[in-house]
């Protein structure tokens, strides 16, 4: 029997795939794997009801705890996995969906390789490239479930006026309805992370506001937010060499004097959006 045979997908023991793989998770490379199956159980079911699972992403494969759930509802998992380790593991420990062409394994870093054309992703993703992950599959308009640490999946969900509140806020409800659908405790991986995790549904949709130019937006709204506690007409003003705007007083001065008494917590996503393009109209004159 190959190590393939163990069981049928979706029933792998997740301390048991974790001995097969060979290695214990590295804190340092921040290697935490899912150990309670209940949880693990649940995640597939957090996509979307008419989700198409037909291809799903899976980032940081780590053991296959979470690409075995995935294998049992999926036509075709690709899981990409920087850990040569384990990449050569998941491909024997899966080796019969390797060779039904159900299961591809690229190994690689998942903000370096090329992606494939998913339909859905779910990924337990590694905390210190979480942002840049995230913010690489945002723009894809397809529907993710991540797994995020807590903190910064209450800033990602955090509605307007909020503590939580910030740039990440505005920037990922830009491209999705973002839900926590389950927080996560540190004792439901092994070994056990600092922080607490969280499980985030992102369900992509049109944001309720149009913006001509979207990365200006997003760079705007980050310069903004790097002044939080001033007003928005002093981050106006600060902010140039961040946002790119050539002529920063101008945009003050076309700029309502409600809103630019206000600080950038305050600001709804909508607003930002008004206010950049009256940033782009006034305060950009390269090219004129």
């Amino acid at each position: 029997m190959t190590v393939s045979d163990h069981s049928d997908p979706g029933t792998r023991d997740p301390d048991a795939l974790i001995r097969r793989a060979g290695n214990r998770g590295n804190p340092d490379f921040d290697q935490h794997f899912l150990v309670d199956d209940r949880v693990v159980d649940r995640i597939p079911g957090f996509l979307p009801d008419d989700a198409d699972t037909s291809h799903v992403l899976e980032i940081g494969g780590g053991p296959g705890v979470l690409t075995d759930r995935l294998l049992a509802v999926a036509d075709h998992v690709t899981v990409i996995e920087r850990d040569p380790n384990f990449a050569a593991h998941l491909r024997e420990e899966f080796a019969e969906a390797v060779d039904a062409g159900q299961l591809t394994v690229i190994e690689g870093d998942a903000l370096e390789v090329d992606l494939p054309d998913f339909s859905a992703c779910v990924s337990n993703l590694p905390y210190s490239a979480s942002s840049e992950i995230a913010f690489r599959l945002l723009p894809l308009d397809k529907p993710l479930v991540l797994m995020f640490q807590k903190e910064f999946a209450d800033r990602m969900a955090s509605e307007v006026a909020a503590d939580e509140y910030g740039r990440l806020s505005v920037s990922a409800q830009h491209y999705a309805d973002v839900e926590i659908v389950e927080y996560v405790p540190n004792t439901a991986f092994d070994p056990q992370p600092a922080v607490q995790s969280a499980i985030v549904r992102l369900t992509p949709r049109d944001p309720d506001y149009e913006v001509d130019d979207e990365q200006f937006f997003l760079d705007f709204v980050k310069a903004i937010f790097t002044q939080r506690r001033k007003t928005i007409r002093n981050g106006i003003r600060n902010t140039a060499h961040i946002s790119g705007l050539d002529d920063p007083a101008a945009v003050v001065e076309a700029a309502d004097e409600e809103i630019l008494r206000r600080r950038a917590g305050k600001v709804a996503p909508r607003e930002f959006a008004a206010l950049a393009t009256l940033a782009a109209d006034h305060g950009i004159t390269d090219g004129e």
